[in-house]
């Protein structure tokens, strides 16, 4: 059942984020970030991220949800963990980097809130089978 909702969720995560960066994110980094920015390929810690990111949602928000069989369970844990892990990166960014803007802060802490509550629902969906 965990299983099922890993692959669920990291699957949700990869495609939507993927899509999310690449037709609006990228740009507004870009424009905002200038010379920061790496045209490197991420690598190995992009793998790790989503891997560790997906096992945190099964294991924070899906398998509570499961456990209570409550859909909204899954959505707002979901939606709270994203917003601190999403909130965390983000703050730091901006407490680091001269650069980075109220705007970009708000955007992250946004982002992750809903597709970190998304994900929680497809994994709580797929699992719950």
């Amino acid at each position: 059942m965990y299983i099922r909702a890993f692959f669920a969720v990291l699957l949700t995560f990869l495609v939507v984020d993927a899509l999310w960066i690449s037709f609006v994110l990228l740009d507004v980094y870009r424009e905002t970030l200038g010379d920061l920015m790496q045209d490197a390929n991420p690598g190995a810690g992009a793998v790790v991220f989503y891997l560790a990111y997906t096992a945190g949602i099964v294991f924070l928000a899906v398998r509570p949800a499961i456990e209570k069989q409550s859909l909204r369970a899954a959505a707002v844990n979901g939606a709270v963990l994203g917003a601190l892990a999403y909130g965390t990166y983000t703050v730091t960014n901006d407490l680091l980097f001269g650069a980075w803007t109220l705007g970009l802060v708000v955007s992250d802490i946004l982002w992750g809130t809903f597709l970190t509550g998304l994900c929680s629902v497809v994994g709580f969906t797929a699992g719950k089978r």
